[in-house]
């Protein structure tokens, strides 16, 4: 008995769920494409999984705590620009990523105030703050895109240790890091507790505003971190670079079973929706599936997931119910 209720338990794990997915859907691309299986195809994957993933990690914190971040591509496009300029002012690859990180801090600083001080929701504050850094980074460049010569610089983003490429291993290590903030730190408990129910938390101690403007700060960080690999990997800083970003970063982590009303979720969850989504795109790009038709597949992949999101809810509010009612009634 104890064993079929372990293994009705793992069979209803959500993280189950998502790698039968990616699984079952990783087998019909290799079904319709027979370049999909290759070692080439697939470390193209990862690597372009990885620049996505870097971000998600700071998303899934954010919308965790209940929270949304739309400025995530605009700061793509700035700090990228940032750390080439610094990088062809000073030729050091140490100052150009450190400014890239700077940047992208500074931006999640600064949602972070909005939020907390001048109490404007995270969709409103960070729409306007997308619109304020785009229009940024294309007044400070003219529009211009600045190109880097520094071939260190550039092994960011295209070079390899043995046969992984080095944004991979980047991703690997801060997920580690993250999945242990997450899942064995008060600072992790706190984001989820905050993202359950905010005013219970404060209620109970928690230093919501301080909370906040630590996981904005470091999303914004983590975005900065992503946008200096797709400099170094373009060879360029484009203003309009992370143009649309946003969507897929918030696509990737919703896949992943990251509820947008915030308290649940996991980090595995999120990378693993990160790769979901980038299987999907490599299939359909490999089968020479217009553009238009892989945004349209994206967009009924979002409803989809924040549909099964919202009758999850239902069904757990409906069992709350019932067990308060049943309870009432033994009482009676």
């Amino acid at each position: 008995m104890k064993e079929k209720k372990k293994l009705s338990h793992v069979f209803q794990h959500e993280q189950f769920t998502l790698i039968l997915t990616l699984l079952a859907l990783c087998i019909l691309m290799s079904l319709l494409s027979d370049k999909f299986l290759t070692s080439g195809n697939i470390i193209n994957v990862l690597r372009q999984a990885s620049q996505i993933g870097i971000c998600a990690i700071g998303m899934t914190m954010v919308i965790l705590l209940g929270g949304i971040d739309l400025s995530v591509g605009s700061v793509q496009g700035l700090a990228g620009v940032a750390a080439i300029v610094a990088l062809n002012r000073t030729d050091s690859v140490c100052i150009a990523v450190l400014t890239g990180l700077a940047v992208g801090a500074a931006v999640g600083f600064i949602n972070s105030l909005i939020i907390t001080k001048m109490h404007i929701t995270p969709l409103i504050c960070t729409l306007g703050t997308m619109s304020i850094i785009s229009g940024m980074a294309l007044v400070t460049t003219n529009a211009v895109s600045f190109q880097a010569t520094n071939k260190t610089y550039m092994q960011i983003g295209i070079g390899r240790i043995g046969a992984i490429p080095i944004p991979v291993i980047i991703l690997l290590v801060l997920v580690i890091i993250f999945y242990f903030i997450l899942n064995h730190t008060v600072y992790g408990r706190y984001i989820y507790a905050i993202g359950g129910n905010q005013r219970s938390a404060a209620l109970a101690g928690i230093p919501v505003n301080k909370i906040i403007i630590i996981t904005y700060t470091i999303s914004g960080m983590l975005t900065g971190l992503a946008a200096v690999i797709l400099s170094a990997r373009m060879a360029s800083g484009q203003p309009t670079a992370g143009t649309g970003f946003e969507m897929t970063v918030i696509a990737a982590v919703i896949i992943g079973g990251v509820s947008l009303s915030g308290g649940r979720g996991s980090l595995g969850g999120a990378m693993i929706g990160v790769l979901t989504l980038y299987v999907l795109t490599n299939g359909m790009v490999l089968m020479d599936v217009s553009s238009f038709w892989q945004d349209i597949m994206r967009g009924v992949l979002i409803i989809l997931a924040v549909y099964i999101d919202e009758r999850r809810k239902m069904q757990t509010t409906r069992k709350l119910t019932q067990a308060r009612f049943a309870a009432e009634t033994d009482n009676k």
